[in-house]
């Protein structure tokens, strides 16, 4: 069952000398009064029929200073998506004002309006900050003891186990104290793993470092480098979110490379968003630089792994360097929220319709097939917290793909992965679809081998599929 509709109780605002939207611009330097209700966030918005104030009515709330929003569930069930920020005519970073409001709520002591997204938060950033990285397997089972639920997913975490996929002991990491300089060259590029690459996907990381191996990519990861902070940090402190990513840029940048690359979207959106923050931020920089002990310079440029691959080493390269064309394999290629949104952060050019997965693809030899989901919220942020929700988004994005013809989907992002590979057997559909990530299909489009494309990885076995189209002889 969905998180069903309710009705946010109304408030009048609490005696404070700062209004709703005097506390939004000091924050984040939103000007909330910019919005004029053309309601463009709501009818984007893959979650608007859970809330109980819809964005543009978020929006209004704050303008008139009702603080019946600080108790909505909207600003706790928001998934981060970016959808409301790319396309609001007037720029505004709505899913900011979310975290503002988030952020505004706890401060003056309001008790979350949807408490397991508060506890997944507070256990996420825990970990992080006495391991420096994410313990996955110790966060679903921290969820599922504060949350009374002892055996919620454990069929699925103990297959993720069976097949290497969550780590049983954490890792314990500190960034460096002092960071050795690396050689230059043309091909080397900092490799920021993130902790799911060393975890839940693991055969991402694996066929990562295999194709850039041909390739000619020489990837240096950064030593002592922590976690991102993810969805948690920016909803819940605008200094910690900011500090995270940094931490791990500043070494990259004393390591003496111009490039950091992350296979991972929600990585891959914090640095981008924190350069540009401390870019345009200066007391958030002056802040950064006193936490961390180092005045960071910009000279670091930060890549999606898909965009080092299509605009650093080329699409030329990567079809010569095919051995066994993907023919025949029709591909849905699914690039989620993060790895195009919001342009402002991104750069993306084409952030609705995006085509440079699609291009790599049909430089393998697939077929990229046309549909409708391909930038669609599977809910990742929500799958330990709202999972029948992140099903249900999951589902119609599957459902999608199935519907337009595609043999696979294929995905950059181990956030959307999970939801889509490993949670799929939990969805009502009449099919099943394996989800590969995109360097697993260009491993064996390499001529690597199924082993060395960890197939065997995959909660959806692709194997059979790949097999009949004789993708694996």
């Amino acid at each position: 069952m969905a998180t069903p509709k309710t009705t946010a109780t109304f408030r009048q605002p609490q005696d404070v000398t700062e209004t709703l939207a005097q506390t939004i611009q000091r924050e984040i330097g939103e000007n909330v009064f910019l919005c004029y209700q053309c309601i463009k966030c709501t009818s984007g918005c893959p979650l608007a029929e859970y809330f109980d104030l819809t964005p543009n009515q978020v929006m209004r709330s704050v303008q008139l200073n009702h603080e019946r929003v600080l108790e909505s569930k909207t600003i706790w069930l928001c998934a981060a998506c970016q959808t409301c920020t790319t396309r609001c005519p007037q720029g505004l970073d709505i899913a900011g004002v979310m975290d503002a409001l988030r952020i505004e709520a706890k401060k003056r002591g309001l008790p979350p309006t949807i408490p397991e997204v508060d506890k997944f938060s507070t256990l996420f950033l825990r970990d992080i900050g006495l391991l420096g990285r994410l313990y996955e397997l110790g966060l679903m089972a921290g969820m599922n003891l504060v949350t009374g639920q002892l055996t919620k997913d454990v069929d699925m975490g103990l297959e993720m186990v069976k097949r290497g996929k969550l780590k049983l002991i954490p890792a314990i990491v500190r960034p460096p104290k002092k960071v050795k300089p690396v050689e230059p060259a043309a091909g080397k590029v900092a490799y920021y793993p993130g902790c799911s690459l060393h975890s839940a996907a693991a055969e991402y990381d694996h066929t990562v470092r295999a194709a850039a191996g041909v390739l000619g990519l020489d990837l240096v990861e950064p030593p002592g480098w922590i976690c991102c902070g993810s969805s948690p940090a920016h909803a819940t402190d605008h200094t910690l979110a900011t500090v995270l990513p940094m931490r791990t840029l500043s070494t990259v940048e004393q390591m003496g490379l111009d490039t950091v690359t992350a296979p991972c979207s929600a990585c891959f959106a914090r640095m981008k968003t924190a350069t540009h923050t401390v870019a345009h931020d200066d007391d958030m920089a002056k802040k950064v630089a006193a936490e961390i002990g180092y005045t960071y310079r910009g000279t670091v440029r930060v890549q999606h792994l898909l965009d080092t691959l299509v605009d650093r080493v080329g699409l030329e390269k990567i079809e010569a360097s095919v051995k066994k064309p993907l023919t025949e394999l029709k591909v849905a290629c699914y690039y989620g929220c993060l790895v195009t949104r919001p342009p402002k952060i991104t750069q993306a050019e084409h952030p609705e319709y995006p085509m440079k997965m699609d291009y790599l693809m049909r430089a393998l030899g697939a077929e990229p097939v046309h549909w409708s989901y391909k930038t669609d919220c599977c809910g990742g942020a929500l799958s330990l917290t709202q999972t029948p929700l992140a099903l249900e988004m999951t589902g119609k994005i599957l459902q999608n793909a199935h519907d337009c013809g595609a043999d696979v989907v294929v995905t950059v992002c181990p956030l959307c992965h999970v939801n889509l590979d490993a949670r799929q057997c939990q969805i009502d559909l009449d099919f099943q679809m394996p989800v590969l990530y995109a360097t697993q299909l260009m491993t064996l489009a390499f001529g690597l081998g199924p082993e060395t494309s960890a197939l065997n990885k995959n909660m959806v076995d692709p194997r059979p599929l790949l097999d009949d189209k004789s993708l694996l002889a």
